[in-house]
């Protein structure tokens, strides 16, 4: 790829990760409809199947989901310098909304329209979670292995507050268990 395309990727990478980070409240699971739509849909920069991938690598490294997913999807498309256009645009718009905000927000916090206004906000954002817990069990592989570790999984974060590293690293050696049984019976 030549210089001149590579910085017009590197451009786009921002100003689409920009767009994402700016008009997603909520987080990064309210952020993976949105980069799906982007990078899947509109651009055609990956694949359906990879934003599940993306979704399992980002949960699963230290910090942020949207973070290391624009960080993942920036590297995959630009290299180096597109993840960090993808990285530095995803989180530009959250710094500078939480600084005007922090000022404002002290002499505003007690009116009852603000209140009101924030369980608005945080309905909209159950409701994207809602929309990517959904697309993410459409591409997650069915079987009853699958589901038995989805419903333990859910069982140890939720009721008995295992720590989420744990259960992930568990759910990776029981994956990676049944896969290499199933390898062997289908060699035999």
């Amino acid at each position: 790829m030549g210089d001149e395309r590579r910085g017009s990727r590197v451009m786009e990478l921002f100003l689409v990760f920009l767009k994402i980070g700016a008009f997603t409240f909520g987080g990064g699971y309210a952020m993976i409809p949105l980069i799906q739509k982007e990078v899947v849909e509109k651009r055609h920069w990956i694949e359906d199947g990879d934003i599940l991938d993306i979704v399992a690598i980002a949960e699963s490294t230290p910090g942020p989901i949207a973070v290391n997913a624009a960080t993942f999807v920036g590297s995959k498309i630009g290299g180096f310098w597109g993840s960090f256009a993808a990285t530095f645009g995803v989180v530009l718009p959250s710094f500078l909304i939480i600084y005007g905000v922090s000022f404002v927000l002290r002499q505003f916090e007690d009116l009852q329209v603000v209140r009101y206004a924030f369980n608005g906000v945080r309905a909209g954002v159950l409701a994207l979670m809602v929309k990517a817990l959904i697309t993410m069990y459409r591409q997650c592989p069915k079987s009853p292995v699958s589901y038995a570790i989805m419903g333990l999984a859910l069982a140890a974060v939720a009721f008995f507050g295992v720590d989420v590293m744990i259960v992930i690293i568990v759910c990776a050696a029981i994956g990676l268990a049944t896969s290499l049984m199933a390898a062997r019976r289908s060699a035999a």
